[in-house]
């Protein structure tokens, strides 16, 4: 399976795995499967690190992004949706409004 962390899904794998559900540690820990982490998430931890101080904090994909229907306002989950429908990956997330973009959410 390929998956696409979120970006709280990969900070918690990173910080503090018990915050994820077992069927999603399992997934992300399983070799067999590929994982991902978009440029968005860097981006986002990016600013809010600068923002809230904390320390560890491609073209197609933007197209697709744009064309979404505005379900989930958040620019960088939008992004993430994109980037799992383009590239054909799982996204592993645990907010349910992304479903309605009717792609492949693991929680």
């Amino acid at each position: 399976m390929r998956l696409l962390l979120d970006t709280p899904v990969y900070f918690w794998w990173r910080a503090d795995r018990k915050r994820l559900s077992t069927t999603a540690r399992r997934a992300i820990g399983d070799h067999g499967n590929t994982v991902h982490v978009s440029a968005a998430t860097v981006w986002e931890l990016s600013i809010k690190a600068h923002a809230k101080g904390w320390e560890d904090a491609r073209v197609a994909h933007a197209r697709e992004a744009g064309s979404l229907p505005l379900v989930h306002r958040d620019p960088f989950d939008r992004m993430l949706v994109a980037q799992a429908r383009v590239d054909d990956l799982r996204l592993v997330s645990h907010e349910r409004l992304l479903d309605a973009y009717g792609m492949s959410r693991l929680w």
